[in-house]
């Protein structure tokens, strides 16, 4: 049974509760959700991306009714009590069913970040755009979607855990390296993904050497050699959950005085970005902390991106540990803590953990080895 068949109606009515408060506090008569992640939050269901009208509508003061192709109706779990449901057949215009399902001209409508245009350019037909006010989902689904419930965090410890394990073999040298291209072991690291019970790989990024300092770098066919580093940063979706890590080993007995030296800074950099994902403080700080350490340290120029980044139905999503972020981080924020040091032409590494922020104090998911893992 997946995450999502596991949780309990009352967690999505308890949502879509949030949402209606949310809507009301911002004058919101009618939310319109269609493909995206927003709708699972909400009901547990994932949309195809089919021309074919999916559309949750969310009154402020009534129940709310997913529109749906008949022949899709079949994969979704109907929460009573929760969601109505709407089927619609094949000669049937959908958009004249939401705007049914709506009632009079709505003065403002909050529309998904992520719906079709031809649909909003339809609904535009029904009711104008000269007494009615548009908004973005966002203003409303944001706030609550950065905040996890108990349902998400056990979701991505699960996948935490699970490529947690992965990285282990990696460790212990039994996903093979030398000798092997880094599009090889890229795959490899996908097919244990989904062995380990994910859904989709969202990545499988191996760089090995000099290609390290690429911190997005495409594996190819460069094949991998004796004593140099390989980084490894993989993740992908369970049950509706991503996971993300990054673990840097090197192919020798022996780690080049260079390379272990900033290595160390790597590690504490990233423990302090870790230790300062406190609730109340601001994300910008946990990015302050761990590149205050790099920059100390001398390796400030080589430390080329933000430190983090949210996660949670997507593998990137606010609120992001970067300079200038403000945002206090809250219970429930899930994000990635992952300083790197880039040295282009030579060598790159990076660490990375996911942590949740509890009122106990920063919870990271991922706890397979920090360390620089020499592998002979």
């Amino acid at each position: 049974m997946s995450h999502r068949e596991q949780t309990p109606a009352s967690a999505y009515a308890e949502r879509l509760d949030r949402v209606r408060t949310a809507m009301r506090e911002r004058d919101i008569d009618t939310m319109l959700l269609s493909v995206g992640s927003d709708l699972p939050y909400l009901t547990g269901y994932e949309a195809m991306p089919l021309e074919r009208l999916t559309m949750l509508v969310v009154p402020l003061d009534d129940e709310p009714t997913l529109v749906i192709p008949r022949l899709e109706a079949p994969r979704v779990r109907h929460l009573h009590g929760v969601f109505a449901m709407a089927p619609w057949d094949e000669t049937e215009d959908p958009v004249a069913l939401v705007a049914d399902l709506v009632g009079r001209r709505p003065e403002r409508v909050a529309v998904g970040d992520t719906m079709w245009a031809r649909f909003v350019v339809d609904l535009l037909g029904h009711w104008g755009s000269d007494r009615t006010t548009y908004l973005r989902s966002v203003e409303v689904m944001n706030a609550l979607r950065t905040r996890k419930d108990a349902a998400e965090i056990a979701a991505l410890a699960a996948a935490g855990a699970a490529v947690d394990r992965i990285a282990a073999e990696l460790q212990a040298g039994r996903i093979p390296l030398v000798g092997r291209t880094e599009a090889e072991v890229s795959a490899d690291l996908g097919a244990r993904i989904i062995a380990e019970g994910h859904d989709v790989v969202n990545f499988a990024i191996v760089a090995a050497g000099a290609n390290a300092a690429s911190p997005h770098h495409h594996p190819g066919d460069r094949v991998i050699a004796e004593d140099e580093i390989v980084l490894c940063d993989f993740g992908g979706t369970m049950a509706g959950y991503c996971s993300d890590i990054t673990r840097c080993v090197f192919t020798g007995s022996s780690v080049p005085a260079e390379i272990a030296e900033a290595y160390d800074v790597l590690f504490a950099a990233q423990a302090a970005g870790v230790a300062a994902g406190v609730v109340g403080v601001a994300c910008q700080d946990v990015d302050r902390a761990a590149r205050r350490v790099i920059t100390e340290a001398g390796w400030g120029e080589h430390f080329v991106h933000r430190t983090g980044h949210g996660i949670g139905m997507e593998a990137h999503e606010d609120p992001y540990m970067v300079e200038g972020n403000t945002q206090p981080i809250e219970v429930g924020h899930a994000f990635s803590v992952e300083p790197g040091i880039y040295v282009q032409g030579k060598w790159g590494m990076r660490l990375e953990d996911i942590v949740v922020a509890t009122a106990q104090g920063p919870m990271p998911v991922n706890t397979v080895d920090h360390h620089l893992i020499p592998l002979s």
